[in-house]
């Protein structure tokens, strides 16, 4: 690898911060969130999306909650002047929401952008960008330090002159490429920004310091914001915002440490659409703090529907592992995270039983989970899924939720050999049903049918009658409920083999009076496990014992 072409960006921008603050710091409060998916989203796309996909996708967005959305980029096509423009005809825009328009600052843009927002109430930011790094100076502008913060002066006048007082209308400015910029030359263009727009805690400014190419380690975006943080002249006056991208896959860390440093905005995309690897995702930073006990301010209590809007407006599926909204992202095959994960959820029972309260009130801590499913909008059922790297405590997790079957521990790791072998041969995953039904067929549940070796009725007097066939042939008797299961085993000594129970718990069917019984047995050397049901607990000690036999006597499948 070619690495010595690479060079550190400590070597191209020095930040001038010796003691640093973020490091001890924490996030109390969500900072505002502004999607920016109609706009750098959209021009991210191969295919834009058209204005009745723009129009859901906004209307999803202010239905969750965001009170601030970047509405597009008027000036640089028809579709985006016209969505602005239907915004406000079509009063989309709640009272409390705040819209954003972005331009370059160019004059002839400018006046374009200023144009889409004639007429609209609500607050709007007019969002003015112009990259300042070195590289960009000299290779895309062809502009000297001082006359690119004459082209950012001159914008901001422009915009000023144009907004002409208008209440409603305030001003953001971004110096893109923030992060490859001089940090005394992103200083000096931001206060002047400040200044001519006569920034004032009633009336601030936005600052938006875009890691336009993440191209560092996120400690070092965090210098940086802390250095203005520190620095601007009007901090009291201005609403420091970030934009990360997240060309070195640290967007949310570059995000989360940003805000410790100071910064009260964050601009992204929901799930995190954006040029080349995306724009840092809001989703993840705002169920990030949900999961520390912190109110995102955002609802997200139905992701899959957010879910399936963002992937019907952009035409790109959101990954099965994205962090929250994907769809494996709370399914654990593992089988040490099953067990885990399946005891988490005993304990949380418990220890809402103990407290005399619904479990949806107890405090969450569950192993492998760090976040109740639920606040999502996911359910229970799919958190554990079975397959070759599975082990006894997803398979007894399924069948416990979905048959309510509270298999004894030295039967769920008997019955996991089972299951290894039967998805190894099929190489495939496995449901409950299928392993319901690989449960009986192993074990032996439907014993006591025309077909058995040991059959039984109970008479109207309450007493078992009893029929076994033997190596003699058949032998029968009767007995009372409880000596059903000795009776049992003396009619099948008649064939010379040694029987005893070893184990046999049972309980009720939950919803049903039905009972199960789990029968581990030694006959002769073998250790045998048999499950019966029956309509009392005798009965179904009884079907048990009589398919551990016939499971003895036939093995059972594989």
């Amino acid at each position: 690898m070619p690495s010595h072409r690479y060079h550190d960006v400590y070597q191209r921008v020095s930040v001038p911060l010796t003691e640093r603050r973020w490091p001890s710091n924490r996030i109390e409060s969500a900072p505002l969130w502004v999607p920016v998916d109609l706009r750098d989203g959209n021009q991210a796309l191969s295919e834009p999306m058209d204005p009745d996909r723009k129009r859901r996708f906004f209307e999803m967005l202010v239905r969750i909650g965001y009170k601030e959305i970047e509405a597009g980029y008027p000036s640089a096509s028809q579709t985006d002047f016209d969505f602005v423009r239907l915004i406000r005809d079509a009063e989309l825009a709640p009272a409390d929401v705040t819209l954003v328009v972005f331009t370059p600052a160019r004059a002839d843009l400018i006046a374009r952008t200023l144009e889409s927002v004639e007429g609209i109430t609500n607050d709007v930011v007019i969002h003015m960008y112009t990259a300042t790094a070195p590289l960009w100076r000299d290779v895309v502008l062809g502009r000297s330090r001082a006359e690119v913060a004459e082209l950012i002066v001159s914008g901001g006048r422009e915009i000023a002159r144009l907004a002409d007082g208008r209440p409603n209308i305030r001003f953001q400015f971004s110096p893109e490429v923030f992060m490859l910029t001089e940090p005394d030359f992103v200083l000096e263009v931001c206060d002047a920004m400040t200044a001519l727009w006569d920034a004032t805690p009633r009336r601030p400014v936005v600052l938006n310091l875009p890691a336009t190419v993440e191209v560092a380690t996120p400690n070092v975006y965090a210098d940086q914001i802390e250095y203005m943080h520190r620095n601007l002249s009007r901090r009291d006056a201005v609403i420091l915002s970030v934009h990360p991208h997240n060309d070195r896959g640290t967007g949310v860390a570059c995000a989360e440490l940003a805000v410790l440093a100071g910064a009260q905005r964050v601009e992204g995309c929901v799930f995190g659409n954006g040029e080349r690897t995306g724009n840092v995702d809001i989703a993840t930073l705002a169920l990030n703090l949900h999961a520390q006990g912190v109110n995102p301010m955002i609802d997200f209590s139905d992701i899959d529907a957010i879910r399936r809007t963002v992937e019907y407006c952009t035409r790109m599926p959101v990954p099965e592992r994205h962090p929250y909204a994907g769809d494996l992202v709370y399914t654990a095959f593992s089988g040490t995270h099953q067990d885990a994960i399946k005891k988490g959820f005993a304990d949380h029972r418990r220890r809402a039983a103990a407290a005399g309260a619904d479990a949806s009130e107890i405090d969450w801590q569950i192993p492998y989970l760090p976040i109740d499913p639920a606040d999502v909008g996911r359910a229970y059922d799919a958190v554990i899924r079975v397959n070759s790297q599975s082990g006894k405590g997803g398979i007894a997790y399924l069948l416990q939720t979905e048959y309510g079957l509270d298999l004894p521990r030295r039967l769920q790791i008997d019955f996991a050999r089972h299951v290894q072998r039967h998805t190894d041969d099929s190489g495939s995953e496995v449901n409950a049903r299928m392993l319901w039904e690989l449960l009986r067929s192993v074990y032996g549940a439907d014993a006591g049918t025309e077909e058995s070796r040991i059959r039984w009725q109970v008479l109207d007097s309450g007493r078992i009658a009893l029929l076994a066939a033997t190596a003699g042939g058949p032998v029968e008797t009767t007995a009372e409920p409880g000596d059903a299961v000795a009776a049992l085993i003396g009619l099948l000594r008649a064939d010379g083999v040694t029987i005893e129970v070893l184990d046999s718990p049972r309980h009720r069917m939950p919803g049903d009076t039905a009972q199960v019984c789990y029968a581990q047995v030694r006959i002769g050397p073998d250790t045998v496990w048999g499950i019966g049901f029956g309509e009392c607990a005798a009965t179904a000690e009884l079907a048990a014992v009589a398919a551990a036999t016939e499971r003895h006597r036939v093995p059972a499948p594989r």
